[in-house]
């Protein structure tokens, strides 16, 4: 009898310590549960927020882009054919970029769906495929390129000779290396004073962290976690989140703070959107999640 008493206080303590554990999270809401908003997608990609905070993302396979309401919590069909958008970001003019891979360039998408091509190539040769991207302060866009096989393209090998990260100039007439050295840069990132830039490399299972130069050149690159990522995004704290098997966040110093398990083959990316910008929103194989946060978006 005094066995068993010992044991049923100590399954107590343990569900009592785990819920203490559970409260005490620095980023998610007290009481706050993971929601499922969809699961009829192909492969969801590239969520990014305007500025009323309804999260645009993709469907690659099905060549459309969808919006989710922060009004209503609805999510409805903004754009079909968008050149197979991958990662999305907002521009400071509203414009929707986006890392289109049916031909491998750049594209601003305005608010009626007229495509304007921003990149075409880089000395001539084709990008291997862009796949995620940041607007810096300046209006400068840095944006990774990775290689990742497609069925949709005619070419089957690489034309530029390494997987880097490309910087696109304000004035968007120029286009230069910004790093290299990559495995496979995917995941990137920036915080919003300018100063620094996150760049995963997925396959090389890094994360690192560039300064910004005032020029736009990146300075020498520091290890900031030994995790790579598909997609990043930052908080107001300055805390990472890096994706792959569910949502991993780390605080600016590298330190892991917090992992949210996704119930999915692979969670591909996440950003911030909502009225309050305090709804973490999840893009995770087929499917669409959002989850309440104490913390708001960078």
């Amino acid at each position: 009898m005094k066995k068993t008493t010992i044991s049923i206080f100590m399954l107590l303590f343990f569900a009592v310590q785990g819920f203490a554990q559970e409260a005490q999270s620095k980023i998610i809401a007290k009481g706050a549960t993971l929601t499922k908003l969809s699961g009829e997608f192909a492969f969801t990609e590239g969520p990014a927020a305007d500025a009323k905070g309804n999260v645009f993302f993709t469907d690659q396979p099905n060549d459309k882009i969808y919006k989710w309401s922060a009004e209503d919590n609805t999510i409805s069909v903004f754009m079909d054919k968008t050149s197979r958008s991958n990662g999305l970001y907002f521009d400071h003019q509203g414009n929707l970029l986006s890392c289109a891979d049916l031909e491998n360039q750049l594209i601003s998408i305005d608010k009626n769906q007229k495509i304007t091509v921003l990149v075409n190539d880089f000395e001539g040769k084709k990008f291997n495929g862009p796949n995620d991207l940041w607007v810096a302060p300046n209006g400068g866009i840095y944006f990774t390129d990775p290689f990742y096989k497609r069925p949709y393209w005619k070419h089957t090998e690489m034309e530029l000779p390494e997987k880097r990260v490309y910087y696109l100039s304000p004035d968007k007439r120029t286009v230069t290396i910004a790093a290299r050295e990559f495995v496979a840069p995917n995941g990137i990132i920036g915080t919003p004073d300018g100063k620094t830039l996150y760049v995963a490399d997925i396959s090389g299972q890094k994360t690192y962290t560039f300064p910004i130069n005032s020029d736009g050149t990146l300075g020498e690159r520091k290890l900031f976690a030994a995790m790579g990522s598909d997609g990043m995004t930052l908080d107001k704290k300055g805390n990472v989140y890096v994706t792959g098997k569910g949502v991993t966040v780390f605080d600016k110093n590298g330190t892991k703070i917090e992992h949210i398990d996704v119930k999915e083959p692979w969670t591909a990316n996440v950003t911030f959107g909502g009225k309050d910008r305090k709804t973490l929103f999840i893009t995770a194989s087929k499917s669409v999640y959002t989850l309440k946060m104490k913390v708001k978006g960078a």
